[in-house]
C-alpha cells in the first residue's frame, strides 16, 4: 500500500503530540493533524499533573510508592471497572511515563509534595511549579518542533478511512474541499465526548445538566467512528466533574481550599453533603442542590492555594472576597448571614472532635475555620468524559470478542479510562492526563514495531 505517512496522529493535546514523539524517536514517519486553530485540548485546561508511582523523583523525596499501591488506590475510589488490566498497565509505566517526559521530552515537572490529592494515598503527582496544563503542553510542542514533525491546525478529520476492515488512513477538510492522508497506522487522539450533549445524555446522564467547561473539540468523534467500525466501549459513564468552578470567571477554584477544610455551602447558606467526596464526585452533589454554591475557607488556607497561579489570579480579579466573619461574608454574596454563621459553627464543632458531622465528612484539614475568611461564588462543571474506546495494553482499539481493529490505536480521551464505572466517583487526580500521555506512548511504540516487523 502507497502511504503518506508511517503513523499519522488525530488529535494535538497531550496524547497526540506524546504519541508523536514517541513515533519519530522509534524512527516512523508521523504527522499530526487537528482541528481546532490551536493544539492543546483539554490537556492545556488541565492542571498538567501526571501521577506516577515509584518514580526517581518520589524516591528522591523519601516517599515510598509502587505500582501496586497506586492499583489500589485508584481501584478503592473506582469500584467497579470494565478493564483491570488497563488500570494495572497504566500503574507500570506510570513512573516510566514521567521520566521519559522529564528526560527526553524536556518537560518541566516537579513533584508535588506540598499535599496529597484526590484518589491518592502518597503525593505522587508530577506537574508543573505553576499547575498550568499549557506549561506541559508548551514543553511537548517545543520536542515536536525539535523533531519537525508535521503539526496541521485547522485541519479536522471527517472521517477514517476503512478497507476490508483495516484503518488506512483518514479524510481531512481543506476548506471546502477534503483529501485523503493515507497511513500504516493511525492513532486517535481527540478529546472525548463532553461537548456533544447528545452523547452526555445518553452516557453521563447524571451530569447532562452541567456547563461544559472543557476544550471545545471535545465533540465524540471517536465514539462515532468507533461504533461505525464495531469497535468495544467501555467505561462510557465515567467523567471528570469539577464542583467548584469560580464564576462568573469560568476558572478552577483549587480544590485544595476544599480538601484543606474550606467547605461549601448554597444559597441559603447550608451545606448539603460531604465535599470528602472530591472535586469530580462532588459536581452532581452541588448540580442537585442548585446552580450556584459558594466556597468559605480561612486565611491558612488561602495560604497554601496561592502557591497555585491560577488562584492568585483569581483572588486578583475579584473571585474570591475576604471578610472577618462568616456573617459578613455572606453579605458579600447575597447569602443568608444567619444561616451561614450557624453553619460555620456547626462544622467547625465537627472538625474540634465535639460532635459527628452530620454529612459524615472525617477529613477537615486545617478546620475549625478561623478569621479571617474567605468566599467564592462557584458553579459545577463538566471537564471530559472518561470513557471511550475499549483498548489493550498498547492501545490497540478492540472489538467486543477481544480482536483488535486494524491499524487502529486510541489514547488519552479517545480511549476508555481507568476511572471505572461509577460516574465522576472513580476519577482521582491525574487519571485523564496519565492515561493520555502513557497510552499515547505505548500506541506509538507499538505501530512503530508493527511497521517495522512488516517491512522485514
Amino acid at each position: 500500500m502507497q502511504t503518506d505517512v508511517d503513523v499519522l496522529v488525530i488529535g494535538a493535546g497531550a496524547c497526540g503530540l506524546a504519541a508523536a514523539i514517541a513515533a519519530h524517536d522509534a524512527r516512523a514517519s508521523v504527522a499530526i493533524v487537528e482541528k481546532r486553530d490551536r493544539p492543546g485540548g483539554n490537556s492545556s485546561l488541565s492542571t498538567g499533573s501526571v501521577p506516577a508511582a515509584g518514580s526517581r523523583f518520589q524516591r528522591e523525596a523519601g516517599i515510598v510508592d509502587s505500582p501496586e499501591t497506586l492499583v489500589r488506590d485508584l481501584m478503592a475510589i473506582a469500584g467497579e471497572t470494565d478493564d483491570t488490566d488497563l488500570v494495572r498497565r497504566m500503574a507500570d509505566v506510570s513512573a516510566e511515563t514521567v521520566e521519559w517526559l522529564v528526560d527526553t521530552v524536556g518537560a518541566r515537572l516537579k513533584l508535588v509534595t506540598a499535599y496529597k490529592h484526590i484518589g491518592h494515598s502518597v503525593p505522587r503527582l508530577h506537574a508543573p511549579v505553576s499547575r498550568r496544563g499549557q506549561d506541559l503542553v508548551d514543553d511537548l510542542l517545543a520536542a515536536v518542533a525539535k523533531r519537525e514533525i508535521p503539526l496541521a491546525v485547522g485541519n479536522a478529520v471527517r472521517d477514517l478511512i476503512v478497507e476490508d476492515g483495516a484503518v488506512m488512513g483518514a479524510v481531512i477538510a481543506t476548506g471546502q474541499d477534503q483529501a485523503e492522508i493515507r497511513a500504516h497506522k493511525v492513532i486517535l487522539s481527540v478529546n472525548g465526548f463532553a461537548g456533544n450533549p447528545d452523547l452526555v445524555k445518553r452516557f453521563c446522564p447524571e451530569i447532562a445538566g452541567a456547563q461544559y467547561f472543557g476544550a471545545l473539540g471535545s465533540t465524540g468523534e471517536a465514539v462515532i467512528w468507533g461504533e461505525k467500525l464495531g469497535a468495544d466501549l467501555a467505561n462510557m459513564a465515567a467523567y471528570q466533574g469539577y464542583a467548584a468552578v469560580a464564576y462568573p470567571q469560568g476558572s478552577l477554584l483549587s480544590w485544595t481550599t476544599i480538601e484543606k477544610g474550606g467547605l461549601l455551602v448554597g444559597q441559603d447558606g447550608r451545606r448539603f453533603g460531604n465535599e470528602s467526596l472530591g472535586y469530580s464526585g462532588y459536581a452532581r452533589i452541588v448540580l442537585g442542590q442548585g446552580q450556584e454554591a459558594f466556597a468559605l475557607f480561612d486565611q491558612r488556607i488561602f495560604d497554601i492555594a496561592a502557591q497555585e497561579e491560577e488562584f492568585v489570579e483569581l483572588w486578583n480579579y475579584g473571585g474570591v472576597k475576604r471578610a472577618d466573619t462568616p456573617e459578613q461574608a455572606a453579605s458579600l454574596l447575597g447569602i443568608d448571614p444567619r444561616a451561614l454563621a450557624e453553619e460555620v459553627a456547626a462544622y467547625n464543632a465537627a472538625a474540634a472532635g465535639s460532635g459527628e458531622d452530620r454529612f459524615g465528612r472525617r477529613d477537615f484539614g486545617h478546620a475549625p475555620l478561623q478569621a479571617p475568611f474567605y468566599i467564592g461564588r462557584v458553579v459545577p462543571g463538566l471537564f471530559h468524559t472518561q470513557g471511550g474506546l475499549r483498548v489493550d495494553g498498547d492501545g490497540r482499539v478492540l472489538r467486543p470478542d477481544g480482536t483488535a481493529v486494524a491499524n487502529l490505536f486510541a489514547g488519552g480521551g479517545a480511549a476508555a479510562g481507568i476511572s471505572g464505572r461509577a460516574g465522576a466517583l472513580g476519577y482521582a487526580s491525574g487519571n485523564g492526563l496519565l492515561t493520555a500521555i502513557a497510552l499515547g506512548r505505548l500506541a506509538a511504540l507499538a505501530a512503530a514495531r508493527e511497521i517495522a516487523g512488516a517491512a522485514v
